[in-house]
């Protein structure tokens, strides 16, 4: 069983985060029933009152470099730090970075996944990585992301999607055209997880780290305790709706730009294959 100290440390940290006014959580209602009639996305509705996203994205600008203190979670390795995100989407909201400068857009090495198994080891949940401003990002160095779950709750809204598109790999939508899924193990070698994410990025048409520099798409990634899937982007922004890897777990955000006719009409699933 668990001990989750970095659960239990991201509990109190939030706590004292809030108290010293170092935390804004994000307020958002629940509105899915007046959109839609199914149970495969949760869609919420944004005060952005409190919330300015940064137009700016670079690496003059940092908030990871140093991280804020008051954040601060624990060490992971030698390499990276957990972190609460500023703008938590549920509480307890995790980060994980590099401690130095890795760009975001860049190909993600051993290190990485190894931090990630780590942290996985004690505090699990859906993790996801959002590779550049088209995929979602707001922060130019590396960093990815886990929203905790407890044992047996539902991992995310559309699982169900994915074990099904790993199952029989119908592509027939757009969507399932951009999107590559395969069974994964927390447990399994660093290296073999590491060669894994290669072999699905090649899948997909982002290329390799031997011939291209970057990856050749901005993608996300959404890891769970028994898949790995990754989706190429192709736009943000799309009828005033903002997405990232969250977006096609099934949670999706609503804001006062959205355009909710498109939503009530073609529903959220086909909102989603205007973003890849």
């Amino acid at each position: 069983m668990r001990s989750e100290k970095y659960w239990v440390k991201a509990l109190d940290q939030t706590h004292l985060s809030i108290t010293n006014n170092g935390l804004f959580p994000l307020k958002t209602t629940v509105v899915t029933s007046e959109y839609y009639n199914k149970n495969d996305f949760i869609i919420r509705e944004l005060d952005t009152s409190r919330f300015k996203k940064k137009n700016s994205y670079g690496p003059n600008q940092n908030p990871f470099n140093p991280w804020d203190k008051i954040l601060e979670v624990d060490k992971i390795g030698t390499n990276h730090q957990l972190i609460l995100n500023k703008y938590p989407v549920q509480k307890g909201h995790i980060l994980l970075i590099t401690n130095t400068w890795k760009p975001q857009d860049g190909w993600l090495d051993i290190s990485d996944w190894i931090a990630i198994q780590m942290v996985n080891e004690d505090t699990s949940g859906l993790w996801f990585f959002n590779s550049s401003p088209i995929a979602g990002a707001s922060q130019p160095h590396r960093h990815f992301q886990l929203l905790r779950r407890d044992y047996g709750e539902i991992i995310c809204p559309r699982e169900k999607w994915f074990l099904d598109l790993e199952k029989n790999n119908d592509q027939d939508s757009k969507l399932k055209k951009n999107a590559v899924v395969s069974k994964f193990n927390f447990l399994d070698n660093s290296i073999n997880i590491y060669n894994l994410y290669l072999e699905l990025s090649k899948k997909i048409g982002l290329g390799n780290p031997i011939d291209d520099e970057k990856p050749r798409f901005p993608y996300n990634i959404l890891i769970t305790n028994n898949w790995i899937a990754i989706i190429k982007r192709k736009y943000d922004h799309v009828h005033g709706f903002s997405v990232n890897g969250l977006g096609f777990a099934g949670y999706l955000l609503v804001t006062e730009k959205s355009n909710i006719n498109y939503l009530k009409k073609y529903g959220p699933e086909k909102l989603l294959e205007n973003f890849v």
